[in-house]
């Protein structure tokens, strides 16, 4: 099954969309909005990832991006810090949105969906190109640019941006 069920008795469908979202760029919003073209209902999973330093605890970050998607009501956000596909199955969603850059993502994302489909037969991971203007952004390149001073205004959502400033 696929979730709710909507008033017309159809299956809703609904996605997650994971990552680590420190902080979440208009890059990650733009893969959002067009993946909420598709998908009925998506939730933004913020998770840890242990090989990267984080700029902003997980709860800051939930709180970022709730925020930022306060008018956006088939967005969810939540956390977790275990394995994707066990959240997933954990509430029967059989369907991960990732964004691509052409950065060389490809074969690592490939490689990630293909192990989750084997942890969980049922999942189906769905692929969306970076928007042109923000292919080259990442939250590292980010964070990068924040810590040297540098003005991010361009490649965060205002309410990020805002949480940023008044978080110094």
């Amino acid at each position: 099954m696929m979730g709710e069920i909507s008033q017309l008795g159809l299956a809703m469908k609904r996605a997650i969309y994971p990552g680590t979202f420190d902080p979440f760029t208009r890059g990650h919003d733009d893969i959002l909005k067009r993946a909420l073209n598709v998908f009925d209902e998506i939730t933004l999973l913020v998770a840890v990832s242990p090989a990267k330093k984080a700029l902003f605890s997980q709860k800051e970050r939930v709180t970022m991006i709730r925020e930022h998607l306060k008018d956006t009501p088939q967005a969810k956000v939540d956390s977790w810090d275990g394995l994707i596909v066990e959240y997933a199955k954990k509430q029967g969603i059989n369907a991960i949105v990732r964004g691509l850059r052409p950065t060389g993502d490809f074969e690592m994302e490939f490689q990630m969906a293909s192990m989750n489909n084997h942890l969980y037969s049922e999942i189906d991971t769905f692929f969306l190109p970076t928007g042109g203007k923000h292919y080259f952004v990442s939250s590292s390149l980010v964070k990068e640019l924040y810590k040297h001073g540098r003005d991010v205004t361009e490649f965060l959502p205002p309410a990020v941006l805002a949480y940023l400033e008044k978080n110094k």
